[in-house]
């Protein structure tokens, strides 16, 4: 309470009521640096989505259905804490007359309409951010630099990707873009930077007009000679003086992105110019994978499927004899994957979460929670890794000699909803939502469901997660050829258990149309289904899977890991 009280303190110079804490920085980014991280700082709270309201006399944190139990452990009894969409921001401050400071760069015109739609407040913008006055923290470790895809990484040449945004734009006669997203950036020029512990992202900022003149603003200390020259045809600036740059711009019809522009560079760009606001192209046209980016996905995945399988054999072995815990259990994952010298670092903060902790959906393991793997518990990992080339995200749920009727039945029913979506018949119209139904049926039958969404889109080599496809109740992005989502329903107890199945999945064509195609490659574990809850099609998918996982896996594993790996593909 102390650091929020040293917050309100400060609502006197401004003459303010409240003051509203982001998890972003400034570059919109899902995973923030340390330094940047101002509402872990004011709230303990370490997820990746939230954003938090103190006013003078009571502190709300918003979260979503993710963190609503991780929320409540972390900021203890410092924050009300309140699940969106069940309630929204508007709805507590509807009745009051507030003034309530922000800081420009941290928002997005869309953002902030979530906060105070339906609202009396006024908003005050507030350049000097004010966690920083209380925490001031300067980057750890030496300049990373950004550097170009090998050619064998890469889906398409560049001036391709450009020329098929300048396209779009001329559809909808705009004629100049500010580019504020960073993967977007990384996406459209073939390059990636160092910017993020989770995602080789390049911090940093484009203009694009329709007749190719380009602008990239950056640290320049993270660009070297060699990097500029592949890149004859742009400008590069330093990104301090990118309002600068933006405020001499006149008469253009600008695009600028809904969700990653932030409200400081907007109003620097619509006092001169006619502005367009909603997504940037570029995040659809990324989704798309190509033929060469598929391929090499797979191969990142079997590489990765290698590496997890061996770490379940060996916990499952170990976990008895070596007092195994969270943290101990997932840096062995860590190790495992890191002898693959095609891996480069975590694509999220591994989940691993044993017993209760696995009813955490985003748990992190931490030396306050950490808890010791014992016979009986269900154990719940959910990990990922970032390879030359591509992007894993896999979670496996796997028994500790439990045997509870109970617990395999609606393990069953989780896999039963994983089938559901692997399975799904992709027709012209089929969306995120349709999709998302299917999988819950199993659970819903027993009067069961999950919080979360069931799948997202993920990223080639670049965020885990990523737009604007997904499974999910209200995503209605229809789905097309090369599109890569996650496939994870779920179900968890508080206090007790957590189970998810995922996988990652892309969408191909076949003789019939469109299906889903499996990418991960790892055993699901055999011990926690009831076949008899199982339909014979689904059965048969679940052996065919495991036929594939065999096949794909074998040439890894050891000799005694090779008949684990029998063992485990099985036929049930």
């Amino acid at each position: 309470m102390e650091k929020i009280n040293k917050l309100k303190k400060l609502f006197k110079n401004y003459d303010l009521d409240g003051y509203i804490v982001p998890k972003n920085d400034e570059f919109f980014s899902e995973y923030i640096p340390e330094n940047k991280d101002r509402l872990k700082f004011i709230s303990n709270f370490s997820g990746s989505y939230g954003f938090a309201l103190i006013l003078k006399f009571r502190n709300y944190l918003f979260v979503d259905g993710r963190y609503t139990l991780q929320a409540k452990i972390q900021s203890k009894k410092s924050f009300e804490i309140i699940t969106i969409p069940n309630k929204f921001p508007f709805e507590v401050l509807k009745k009051k007359r507030l003034n309530i400071g922000f800081d420009p760069k941290l928002h997005t015109q869309k953002s902030l309409s979530v906060i105070f739609n339906k609202t009396n407040c006024k908003l005050v913008s507030i350049n000097q951010n004010l966690i920083d006055k209380l925490n001031v923290q300067k980057a750890n470790g030496k300049l990373k630099k950004f550097y170009i895809l090998p050619k064998q990484a890469v889906g398409q040449n560049y001036k391709l990707k450009i020329n098929r945004l300048i396209y779009l734009l001329n559809k909808k006669k705009i004629n100049f873009q500010f580019i504020s997203s960073s993967e977007n950036i990384a996406w459209l020029l073939n390059i990636r930077g160092q910017d993020s512990k989770f995602a080789p992202l390049p911090n940093a900022y484009l203009t694009l007009d329709t007749n190719k003149k380009i602008n990239f603003f950056c640290n320049l200390n993270k660009v070297e000679n060699s990097f500029k020259q592949k890149f004859k045809n742009i400008r590069f600036i330093d990104i301090k003086n990118t309002d600068l740059f933006l405020s001499k711009i006149k008469n253009k019809k600008i695009l600028i992105d809904s969700s990653s522009c932030s409200i400081y560079f907007e109003n620097i760009l619509k006092k001169n110019n006619n502005i367009s606001r909603f997504e940037d192209p570029i995040y659809f046209l990324k989704s798309i994978k190509s033929k060469k980016e598929i391929k090499n996905t797979i191969k990142s995945h079997i590489y990765d499927g290698a590496a997890l399988t061996k770490f379940l054999f060996w916990l499952k072995k170990n976990y008895k004899k070596h007092n195994i815990n969270e943290i101990s259990a997932q840096e062995k994952l860590f190790q495992f994957r890191k002898k693959n010298k095609n891996f480069k670092f975590s694509s999220f903060p591994t989940i691993s979460g044993s017993g209760p902790n696995g009813a955490i959906i985003h748990y992190r393991a931490s030396k306050k929670s950490n808890r010791k793997l014992r016979k009986g518990d269900i154990y719940l990992v959910d990990s990922g890794g970032q390879y030359n080339f591509g992007t894993t995200d896999v979670t496996r749920t796997i028994s500790l000699n439990n045997g509870d009727k109970r617990i395999k039945d609606i393990f069953t029913r989780v896999l039963k909803g994983h089938i559901a979506v692997a399975n799904y018949k992709i027709k012209k119209n089929t969306d995120g939502a349709q999709i998302d139904i299917a999988a819950r049926k199993p659970l819903k039958e027993i009067n069961l469901d999950y919080s979360h969404g069931t799948g997202h889109g993920v990223g080639y080599f670049l965020n885990v997660h990523e737009g604007p496809h997904g499974i999910s109740k209200n995503n209605k992005i229809k789905y097309k050829e090369g599109v890569i989502v996650s496939n994870e329903p779920g179900y968890y107890e508080n206090g007790k258990f957590g189970i998810r199945i995922e996988n990652l999945i892309n969408v191909k064509k076949n003789k019939k149309g469109y299906s889903f195609n499996n990418l991960t490659m790892a055993p699901i574990d055999r011990t926690l289904i009831n076949k008899n809850v199982l339909k014979k099609n689904e059965i048969n998918w679940l052996n065919n899977y495991h036929k594939h996982v065999f096949k794909n896996l074998k040439k890894f594993m050891t000799k005694s890991e090779l008949l684990d790996l029998q063992q485990a593909c099985s036929k049930i």
